[in-house]
């Protein structure tokens, strides 16, 4: 299989054709035309149509004096997302410290590079929403909160130097303390939700997926 092609920090996956053409007494001639692949990943799997769901909690200490706990439950309806698409976030977060908190959902891509037994990683911020600030002694309750996803590149999951994975963070951020989070992990596919389980969409038929990823440059966050 050949890995999706995508444009890095620190790599590229790129492909193209090269013809030459040799003529007696003259010099060859040469054409270069580069191209696009895509390794499709369906989501309409049962690996990727699976619920992804976590639940943390968190109790402050200021000085000698415990504060109430800070509690985060979280879920989404699967694993597997297009570009385009919004993901659906159930969460639940309640408030028994003593401080403002405010609840927050991010989505992160992650691209790792290996060379030479090294590896190198780059963590970037795709899109991300902010929730109302909770005084003490608060509840949210997010039923179906939704964060699009931009044209991003495809999950590559395959290829043995370079990886770009996915993330959904759903986390609390505590002032003054360590910010609770829950991790849930994203899988981008080319193959979108087909509706009543329909599988009898060819792949060729989404060739036509738009493919301004390629040249995307995410924003940057500082860890």
């Amino acid at each position: 299989p050949l890995a999706t092609s995508f444009e890095g920090r620190h790599g590229s996956v790129r492909y193209w054709v090269k013809a030459e053409l040799h003529r007696p007494w003259l010099l060859p001639v040469k054409l270069k035309k580069e191209f696009t692949v895509f390794e499709h990943i369906d989501i309409n799997t049962p690996s990727l149509l699976s619920p992804q769901a976590g639940t943390k909690e968190e109790t402050l200490y200021c000085w000698f004096c415990t504060s109430g706990p800070i509690s985060l439950s979280a879920k989404i309806e699967r694993k597997g997302y297009t570009p385009g698409e919004s993901i659906q976030i159930f969460a639940e977060i309640e408030n028994c410290s003593s401080r403002m908190v405010v609840p927050k959902a991010t989505i992160y891509q992650t691209q790792a590079f290996y060379a030479k037994g090294k590896i190198k990683e780059v963590k970037q911020l795709v899109a991300n929403l902010r929730g109302e600030s909770l005084s003490s002694g608060k509840t949210e309750i997010w039923n179906g909160k939704q964060l699009k996803i931009p044209p991003v590149s495809p999950s590559i999951l395959d290829c043995s130097i370079i990886r770009v994975e996915y993330s959904l963070m759903v986390y609390v951020d505590i002032p003054g303390a360590m910010d609770l989070f829950l991790n849930l992990p994203l899988v981008i596919g080319t193959i979108p939700l087909h509706p009543f389980g329909s599988r009898t969409s060819s792949v060729s038929s989404q060739g036509s997926m738009n493919m301004n990823w390629l040249g995307l440059t995410l924003p940057e966050r500082p860890e």
